[in-house]
């Protein structure tokens, strides 16, 4: 008698430590950006790529100024949930966490920083900060979704 047919699950997730520094932070969003266009399909549309794209620069950009203990990495997480991409960028600092969802403040028109949450807020169709998942070890996860768009059938 024949085996019954195995259902074959495809992972759809980029893992990877990178050095907190600003070279990490720009290679994190090369990453994400060719992980999408190599997983083809609703995942290299354009807005898709284009608000993953500034989400990872904003949150590697994040962990590497204000996450970064000397000595420590960063952790960039893409992967495919239900219907979205979900960002996540950890890092080793648990004292310092950003302010929540819909309570991130627009900067003046002359500051010099403070503008990456507000454009993750923006861009995001999700966020959250969370304690980092990593045996007990300190730090923060900063986890965003982009949805993905409809596909149409013809």
């Amino acid at each position: 008698m024949d085996a019954p047919p195995t259902a074959v699950t495809v992972s759809r997730t980029l893992a990877q430590r990178l050095s907190a520094t600003p070279r990490g932070a720009r290679l994190a969003r090369h990453l994400a950006v060719a992980q999408l266009h190599a997983w083809g399909g609703v995942f290299a549309a354009p807005d898709v790529i284009d608000k993953v794209s500034v989400i990872v620069a904003e949150l590697a950009a994040n962990a590497v100024t204000h996450g970064r203990v000397p000595g420590r990495d960063f952790e960039l997480r893409v992967s495919v949930v239900t219907g979205s991409v979900r960002v996540e960028v950890t890092d080793t600092r648990a004292e310092r966490r950003p302010p929540a969802p819909g309570v991130v403040a627009p900067r003046g028109v002359l500051d010099d920083g403070g503008r990456g949450l507000v454009l993750v807020d923006a861009l995001a169709d999700r966020w959250e900060v969370v304690e980092r998942d990593c045996g007990g070890a300190p730090g923060k996860t900063v986890r965003a979704e982009v949805d993905l768009p409809l596909r149409r059938r013809p």
